[in-house]
């Protein structure tokens, strides 16, 4: 029959199974099961009563992979409900402190909070319940944090050996560059301050940013003989005078703080530490907290559905919030502990292109569901032994 202008048409199959577009997503229930996330929701959710419906874990991981294959909203979540406050601009908002493991490249720890907390609130209470999930086997900590970590309560419980498990623990932390800093700062001599170098090409070459040792007691502990003492490290980068633009002689402060320095505006920043290394050393480390932390921060809002909250009730959003969580653990330990190392940089976009997005038919046969993939798929191998690693990690148990 002449199809007429349309060269094709579109017709429904006869079955109610047939064909998916996320014929690799079934791997990541498979994850889900070896590493106990089933048994872990089973354990703690406990918020369906009784027999009927979905179970806790079936609901989670419904929403975990919605996530992985691109979903970003949903109709309704009704786990806990509460007011919403309003951040310092006026209006509603929420915001998320969370604790990265480097090493794993996994969040931790993570807890959503009313937009008008303050970042630094309650640092240390987080810390303590972080440092509480590593597994067993760990036995050292160091800690990296900007300006919202310089709290003394947290400095004194790393310096002091107050965790029983992990002793000091060592940290570098950005420090507010308050009038008396910039004093002591001022006080450092010129020899005493030393390059920064980068690599470019392989070849060290200037930053153009300095670094000093500064001789300074803040005055939040420097009333106590027997306080703890910390180094203080300061960076300086001479700011370029730009010409004002026409209706900008108004503009607003530069968002980092700045000092005059022998007749020189510079950009400041400043580092408290306990450890004993290199003032290049140090500032280097501290500096690789940034990247993959914020790369985080842009999969969970890009390529999750953390950008995207479903509701103006904050325990909704905060459900949302940890599932999304949970998704974004479970691909990195999709790509850490099955598809290798070079699965580690890649974004969701191409997890998603490469492994999640494979066509394939739905079969039912003797109550079991089997997909079919199509014959010869470039990363049907790819997955095939992918659920071979899957299948030979050791399960893990649900204490």
């Amino acid at each position: 029959m002449a199809q007429g202008i349309l060269p094709f048409k579109y017709e429904t199959e006869k079955k109610t199974t047939g064909m998916t577009a996320l014929g690799g997503l079934p791997a990541y229930l498979d994850l889900a099961q070896v590493i106990g996330l089933n048994k872990s929701v089973q354990k703690h959710l406990k918020v369906r009563s009784g027999g009927q419906g979905w179970t806790d874990s079936q609901m989670v991981l419904a929403l975990v992979l919605l996530n992985l294959a691109g979903g970003d909203c949903v109709e309704d979540i009704k786990v806990v409900e509460a007011d919403a406050l309003f951040c310092y601009k006026g209006y509603k908002s929420y915001q998320s402190l969370n604790t990265w493991w480097a090493e794993q490249e996994i969040i931790l720890h993570t807890e959503f909070r009313d937009g008008n907390v303050p970042a630094g609130f309650e640092q240390l209470r987080v810390f303590e319940e972080a440092l509480g999930f590593l597994p067993e086997g760990i036995d050292k900590v160091r800690l990296r944090s900007d300006t919202a970590g310089y709290q003394h309560n947290l400095l004194k419980y790393c310096a002091t050996a107050a965790n029983s498990r992990f002793g000091v623990i060592e940290f570098a932390i950005g420090c507010d560059v308050t009038p008396q800093f910039k004093q002591a700062v001022s006080e450092v001599e010129d020899a005493d301050w030393k390059p920064i170098y980068k690599l470019v090409n392989g070849k060290k070459e200037k930053s153009g940013v300095e670094w000093a040792e500064v001789c300074y007691v803040p005055n939040a502990i420097g009333h106590s003989k027997k306080g703890v003492e910390y180094r203080y490290l300061a960076k300086r980068e001479v700011l370029v005078e730009q010409q004002v633009l026409p209706g900008m002689e108004q503009q607003l402060s530069l968002p980092f703080p700045t000092m005059e320095l022998k007749g020189k505006k510079y950009k400041v920043y400043g580092i408290v530490t306990n450890m004993d290394w290199g003032g290049e050393e140090l500032i280097h480390w501290y500096h690789k907290r940034c990247g993959k932390s914020e790369q985080a921060h842009a999969v969970m809002k890009d390529d999750l559905a953390g950008g995207k909250l479903p509701s103006a009730d904050f325990g909704e959003n905060a459900a949302w919030w940890w599932i999304m969580i949970l998704a974004l653990n479970l691909n990195a330990m999709m790509k850490k502990l099955v598809l290798g190392d070079s699965w580690q940089p890649k974004r969701m976009k191409a997890v998603r292109f490469s492994l999640i997005n494979l066509p394939g038919r739905v079969v039912k046969r003797s109550r079991r569901l089997i997909i079919r993939l199509t014959k010869n798929h470039p990363s049907l191998e790819l997955l095939v032994e992918a659920r071979k690693k899957i299948a030979m990690l050791k399960p893990v148990p649900c204490g």
